[in-house]
This record gives structure tokens, C-alpha cells and sequence, in this order.
């Protein structure tokens, strides 16, 4: 009740999972040391599963096979600092967690991605706007270093998400009034990393902030939750395709003095899971 499945992947036993907290470290868990669970099950708690400090929360999941020194991982802050470390970095685990990338004070961590050092990276804002540029841009840092400046942000202003430019994916934006927009890639130019970026909507007295932005796929669909409990999933097709610099379409009708806020990626191999759940 009043919950809702985020991620959903296949993993092998030996696969790793990586736990980030806000704060910057990283946690490890073999997910065959996850407890097995029926179909229906409520699954457990994972401050039960893994050592975290006191108050720590998890802002991105990570699994991995193996720590390749091909791949890397991307992270971002809300004060617009972004870091690559070599995946190869984070193969020592330690029950206490490691550092994963070293936080200012008051800023923390808002998310996490798996990569393969050739893709464009996005940034969104909470104040509508965005910068693509490209991840060679950034170099391998290691594991206890700060990172480097992503995006200039003015000063009421702070990093909402971290996404992978997908080609076949369109960037799909909300709004905490209930407002949101999906735009092609194509419509954010290259720039270099550090800049003020572009526009990606505009949050008017209408739209309210930016609570959410994800590269979506037409099979996807978007789980809008509200401050008052309200959820509705809704498919990411009925979003349709529109400019960037423009304010959007309303996504979900609020009650009087309800806010969005979060807008989640529901991915097309949940969805597939609730269909055969639902035909059982």
C-alpha cells in the first residue's frame, strides 16, 4: 500500500548490487545474500540488509557482474559536481561501505549510472533547465575525490536528475504542479560540461519546479506521486512529443494545495511482469 516498484532487473546469484547513500559512500550486497521471497511477497526492508550509518538513506542502485575496468560509473550532485570513477575502483567491498565520491557540505548525492565512457550525459535542474555534453569530457578520477563542475547553477537552483542519452529514448520532464513534456534528444544540442546549459521547461507560476526528468521509451510508462498519497500510472505514450522551450501538457489533476512530488520510470519489463501477474 502506497508503494510502487522503482527498478526491476534480472540478476544472477554472484551479481553485485551497489548501494549509494546521499552522503557519497557505497555499500556492497551479493544478491544471493538478499533473502529469496515468494511472487507476493512484501520482500524486506534494506536497512535491514545492509550497515548503514545512522539516518543514511539510498539515493541510486547499481548491479554489476563484474568490476570491469571497461565500464564506469557517472554520479552527480545537487550542486551540479559530476564524477567518473573506473568501476574497477569499488571491487574491494567492506561491510562498513566506502567512499564513493566526496560530498561538500550541504550538497549530496542525486544519482548514479552505469556506463561505457562513450556516451553524453544530461543534467536537469530543478529551475527547468538542462546541459548535454560528452562523458569523454570528464576524466577517470578515483574513489575519494570530489568530482568536477557539471552544470553552472544559479543560486536558488540545484540538480533534480543524471540520465544516459539513449538515441531511441526521448527526455521526458515533470513539473510539481502536474505539468510535463517529452522532447527528442536531438533538440539538446552538445555543449561543453560547466556551462549554464539550455532551457529544458519552463517552470512558470503554472508549472511549479522540476521533480523528475528520464530517457523514456514509448513502451515505458510514469508513476506520478503526489505530497498528499495520490499515485497514477500513466503510459509515457500519452505524453506526446513536443518543443523544448515551451511549458508542457498537464500529466495528473491535483487536489487543492497538493504538489508532485516525484515522477518515476516504470520500465517496459515491469510492466510486461504486471501484465502476466494480472493473466495468471
Amino acid at each position: 500500500e502506497e508503494d510502487y516498484v522503482e527498478k526491476l532487473f534480472i540478476a544472477n546469484t554472484h551479481d553485485y548490487l551497489l548501494f549509494f547513500p546521499p552522503a557519497g559512500r557505497v555499500y556492497w550486497e551479493k544478491v544471493y545474500e538478499i533473502p529469496e521471497a515468494s511472487r507476493n511477497a512484501k520482500g524486506k526492508a534494506i536497512v535491514n540488509l545492509l550497515n548503514l550509518q545512522s539516518g543514511e538513506s539510498i539515493a541510486a542502485l547499481i548491479k554489476v557482474r563484474e568490476f570491469s575496468e571497461s565500464q564506469f560509473l557517472v554520479m552527480a550532485t545537487a550542486r551540479g559536481v559530476i564524477k567518473k570513477t573506473n568501476l574497477s575502483a569499488f571491487q574491494n567491498p567492506r561491510r562498513d561501505g566506502i567512499i564513493a565520491i566526496n560530498i561538500d557540505e550541504g550538497d549530496q548525492l542525486i544519482g548514479v549510472n552505469l556506463t561505457d565512457g562513450q556516451n553524453d550525459i544530461v543534467l536537469a535542474t530543478r529551475n527547468g533547465m538542462s546541459i548535454r555534453f560528452p562523458e569523454s569530457e570528464l576524466r577517470d578520477l578515483g574513489r575519494a575525490t570530489r568530482g568536477v563542475c557539471g552544470i553552472e547553477l544559479d543560486t536558488d537552483d540545484e540538480v533534480e536528475a543524471l540520465e544516459i542519452v539513449d538515441p531511441k529514448a526521448t527526455f521526458l520532464i515533470c513539473t510539481e504542479n502536474g505539468y510535463g513534456k517529452r522532447t527528442g534528444f536531438d533538440e539538446y544540442r552538445v555543449q561543453h560540461r560547466g556551462g549554464r546549459g539550455l532551457i529544458a521547461i519552463r517552470t512558470s507560476d503554472r508549472n511549479g519546479k522540476v521533480v523528475g526528468a528520464h530517457a523514456v521509451l514509448e513502451s515505458d510508462a510514469l508513476m506520478l506521486i503526489t505530497a498528499k498519497g495520490q499515485m497514477i500510472r500513466s503510459p509515457v505514450s500519452d505524453v506526446r512529443v513536443i518543443s523544448r522551450v515551451t511549458q508542457g501538457v498537464r500529466l495528473i489533476k491535483l487536489k487543492e494545495d497538493d504538489k508532485l512530488v516525484a515522477a518515476e520510470k516504470i520500465a517496459a519489463e515491469d510492466l510486461e511482469g504486471e501484465e502476466t501477474e494480472a493473466g495468471q
